[in-house]
């Protein structure tokens, strides 16, 4: 990924920040300039608390370039308890099975590294199980 458009996505990708519609009050991830539940003009910021629960999940065994050294990792559909999905890779499972409806939270780690070993690392929203 290009370094601007890493800048540009900074408040998502590290706040898990969206936007929420003024006509309708939809929480929409990620933020839009049309609102898809109203049609709605939707430019309103809003920080979504980072909680919600496990829709969908899958191991994957292979990667795509820069996603290697994580291998096995767990990607999930994380429904976030102000309503939007969103796809995320789950960690700090350690011995935990991963279950539908496991209570998850956001924690910001390292996505990959782009380029060689002097390339950016890219940091981003993960979920983890909730830490009681």
């Amino acid at each position: 990924m290009e370094i601007p458009r890493h800048w540009r996505l900074q408040k998502q990708r590290y706040g898990l920040v969206g936007e929420e519609c003024p006509h309708c009050g939809a929480k929409i991830f990620p933020a839009r300039d049309v609102c898809p539940e109203c049609g709605g003009e939707a430019k309103e910021p809003f920080r979504f608390s980072g909680k919600g629960s496990v829709y969908s999940y899958t191991v994957m065994n292979n990667a795509p370039a820069g996603f290697e050294r994580a291998l096995p990792y767990t990607i999930a559909l994380v429904k976030l308890n102000e309503g939007p999905t969103v796809t995320a890779q789950l960690t700090d499972l350690g011995e935990e099975k991963v279950e539908i409806g496991m209570p998850v939270e956001m924690v910001t780690r390292r996505i990959k590294e782009d380029g060689d070993e002097r390339g950016m690392l890219v940091y981003g929203y993960k979920f983890r199980p909730v830490m009681v």
